[in-house]
């Protein structure tokens, strides 16, 4: 029996139209992110229960207060460690999921995370709560690599546009759920326990659920194939076109033929003379784009505070403006295969500086909450589209290693963006964390502009040939 290839189980993949049973798979990848983002995005709600714990004195901290520009930036470093975390989670496992499978490295990443997280809420100092933030950020730092990987060689290539706006819509939509139960949660003590201790706990646990999914999720049959494994891979790319035409009633569209991939998997092809460039603009972008990111999504009660607003209602804001966090992947299902990736990422860090600048010197609650909201609907836009965009642009073989490679700078740049939005909060108030933010999203408009490459509508195999 002739060997099936990568690029032949691609070219299937591809020609698959849309369907009931291709969106499930994405559902059920998507639905395995949920407590992913429960995870990264308490951060910024359980921030004024954390404080008034106590935990962010220089006692408390131990050696994380040595220094001063640190001790100043108290609460900047949890957001330092969940970062740091990340970092090291893409840099030292990132390629675990081109060696050991998809799947494989999906699953179990949620398990580390979630237990990790579950002992850091039952810390009582910030040393130790750092510590097991930073470890558990490890975890959650391997799963986002592996879910981009995933869901672009899962998926037929006119449709990974959309794939990546429903994974954001339905990870993004637990985002309201946590600032909800902040709300509700963090400026009490139910049964003597701190309520941001809840929070995260609630978070842990839900996220154990999520493990039962994993049946439903098959692996990626194009690293099956790559890993000379195409009897397996057939099977499943098999099973997927009898669904595919029993759903549809009528025989799926022919096979075209695929350009075959060509390399030696290794992290040092990521510089040779095909991806040098791509590698370089897309460590640049990423370590530019989440300092607008997260430096508003990780800060958002504390910046309103910081605008006047008390604790209580300062919650409650932040609930609202996280009630918007689903609509922006969802408002660019619209378009999110019919213009052009990279344009969509412009567009979205081109508002996300505009609207910061007008957060930045609003005073009415209303006025705060429409910039919140507007910016978080652009910032959730150029999320799914650069999810999307960086995975396309590296080979199969070494996809999950490449994403990790440039998504590390974005983690490293967030740990440490994390430490100077909390002293410029102390120095300059919230328009120096605008000009900051600002000045980091004219560097990824630039870096996308000038050097990113076209990508929508084509196959994986033809970007990477």
């Amino acid at each position: 029996m002739p060997t099936i290839t990568a690029a032949e189980i691609g070219a299937r993949l591809d020609r698959l139209p849309p369907s009931r049973t291709v969106w499930g798979i994405v559902l059920l990848i998507s639905l395995g992110c949920v407590f992913e983002f429960y995870d990264l995005f308490f951060t910024a709600y359980v921030a004024p229960g954390m404080l008034d714990s106590g935990l962010f004195t220089p006692q408390s901290l131990g050696f994380f207060a040595s220094l001063k520009a640190i001790r100043v930036a108290g609460f900047g470093t949890f957001v330092f460690s969940t970062f740091a975390g990340l970092w090291l989670g893409v840099v030292l496992l990132g390629q675990a999921a081109d060696r050991f499978g998809r799947k494989t490295v999906f699953t179990w990443s949620l398990v580390w995370y979630c237990s990790c997280t579950a002992i850091m809420a039952f810390q009582h100092s910030g040393l130790w709560l750092n510590l097991w933030r930073m470890i558990a950020g490890i975890g959650f730092g391997v799963q986002l690599v592996t879910v981009d990987t995933y869901i672009a060689e899962l998926v037929p290539r006119n449709l990974r546009g959309r794939a990546f706006c429903v994974n954001q819509f339905v990870s993004f939509c637990i985002v309201p759920v946590v600032a909800l139960l902040a709300w509700l949660l963090v400026p009490l003590k139910p049964f003597g326990f701190d309520g941001w201790r809840w929070v995260v706990l609630l978070g842990s646990v839900g996220a154990l659920a999520v493990w039962g999914l994993r049946g439903g999720i098959p692996e990626s049959p194009r690293w099956l194939a790559g890993r000379n494994r195409g009897e397996e891979a057939d099977l499943i790319v098999s099973g997927i076109e009898r669904k595919v035409a029993a759903e549809l009633g009528s025989s799926l569209p022919p096979v075209s033929a695929a350009a075959e991939e060509r390399g030696r998997a290794t992290l040092g092809e990521i510089f040779a003379a095909k991806y040098r460039g791509r590698t370089l603009m897309l460590s640049v972008f990423n370590a530019a784009q989440v300092i607008g990111f997260y430096g508003f999504n990780s800060w958002i009660p504390t910046l309103l505070i910081a605008r006047g607003i008390n604790v209580t209602h300062g919650l409650k804001y932040a609930f609202i403006i996280a009630v918007a966090q689903p609509f922006g992947p969802l408002i660019g299902s619209f378009f999110a295969d019919k213009i052009e990736r990279k344009f969509q990422i412009i567009g979205g860090l081109a508002g996300m500086a505009v609207l910061m600048a007008g957060f930045a010197f609003a005073t009415s609650p209303a006025a705060l909450i429409l910039l919140g909201i507007g910016f978080t609907l652009c910032a959730n836009v150029m999320s799914y589209a650069y999810h999307g965009y960086q995975a396309e642009l590296f080979p199969t073989r070494i996809r999950s290693r490449a994403v990790g490679f440039v998504y590390s700078w974005s983690r490293l740049a967030a740990a440490f963006s994390g430490l100077i939005i909390g002293s410029l909060l102390v120095t300059g108030g919230v328009p120096a964390v605008a000009l900051f933010i600002g000045g980091a999203m004219l560097v990824g408009i630039a870096a996308i502009g000038i050097f990113g490459p076209s990508t929508n509508g084509l196959g994986l195999e033809q970007l990477n040939d």
